[in-house]
């Protein structure tokens, strides 16, 4: 079976900047999974989902949306298009307009069905994430973060897309709530089958919801594999930081290295030897599904 969305070769550059904000990043997922890539600030995460959401054109490489190339489309093409793929951002304030009322707002992808089923549509999601009809006459500013966030889920699932590209979507979140919005987020995938593209810098959120990790530092990704092997047996020295950080016990290391050749990862690394320092090494198999970008390994 093809994968519903297929990365492949994926580059992105800024101007003259030494280091890419994406060099070279390949993964597919199938309908109804969840991918999740995991990565401290600036690894590269926000990037790639504004390319796969076609926010941002790449520098190189190619993304597929149910066989169709985003950035072979016309702006016609696209925009139909986006109704098989929406978007829930980091901030839930900051993403909804405060100006619209809730039913306006949940309803905006719907532009292509008449009134009457447009108004049932928003209804029936609007329920589905647990906020009742009279939701529809509010403001965002008169919900909790939390229900906001909600409201932010209704409008991405309300055109019934195919894939939802979830982007920090419960960081801004006290504990106790971005619990119940990935329960929601899980029920929802259960229910209505969709796909997650799922996009955090801590692991054990991601593990929550997704089936598959990718582990992303300086633009690369650098471990691969089942949600359960990489975070009970984390093999890169990068995942093992992550991990340690999420559970409290350190914090991520120091800025990336502006570095040319050789692994990103280096100057950071207990276990970095000579050759680390002058190629970067390509992500291998070490069996069960897994992939790991080390020399040292």
């Amino acid at each position: 079976m093809s994968p519903l969305l297929s990365v492949s070769g994926l580059v992105k550059r800024y101007g003259r900047e030494t280091r890419a904000a994406l060099a070279g990043v390949d993964f597919a997922i199938h309908a109804g999974r969840s991918f999740g890539i995991v990565g401290e600030s600036g690894s590269g995460k926000s990037t790639l989902a504004r390319i796969v959401m076609a926010l941002t054109a790449p520098s190189a490489g190619e993304v597929r949306l149910l066989g169709r190339s985003l950035f072979a489309l016309s702006a016609r093409e696209l925009r139909a298009a986006r109704a098989d793929f929406q978007m829930v951002f980091q901030d839930p304030q900051g993403s909804l307009d405060p100006r619209m009322k809730v039913g306006r707002i949940v309803g905006e992808t719907l532009w292509r069905l008449p009134a009457e089923e447009r108004a049932a549509r928003v209804r029936s999601v609007l329920q589905s994430v647990g906020l009742g009809a009279e939701a529809e006459g509010r403001y965002p500013h008169e919900f909790s973060g939390g229900q906001r966030q909600r409201v932010a889920i209704a409008r991405a699932l309300a055109s019934r897309p195919k894939l939802v590209v979830a982007d920090e979507p419960v960081s801004a979140l006290d504990v106790s709530i971005q619990a119940q919005v990935l329960n929601l987020l899980g029920d929802l995938q259960r229910e209505e089958g969709v796909t997650y593209l799922f996009i955090s810098h801590d692991l054990a959120v991601v593990g929550h919801l997704c089936a598959e990790i990718a582990v992303m530092f300086a633009g690369r990704f650098v471990e691969m594999g089942p949600a359960g092997l990489v975070l009970e047996a984390p093999k890169h020295p990068y995942t093992q930081e992550l991990l340690a950080a999420s559970q409290g016990e350190a914090s991520p290391g120091s800025p990336y290295p502006d570095a040319r050749t050789g692994c990103a990862y280096a100057a950071r690394c207990p276990l970095a030897g000579a050759t680390c320092l002058a190629a970067a090494p390509e992500l291998r198999d070490l069996g069960g599904g897994r992939r790991t970008a080390c020399w040292a390994i």
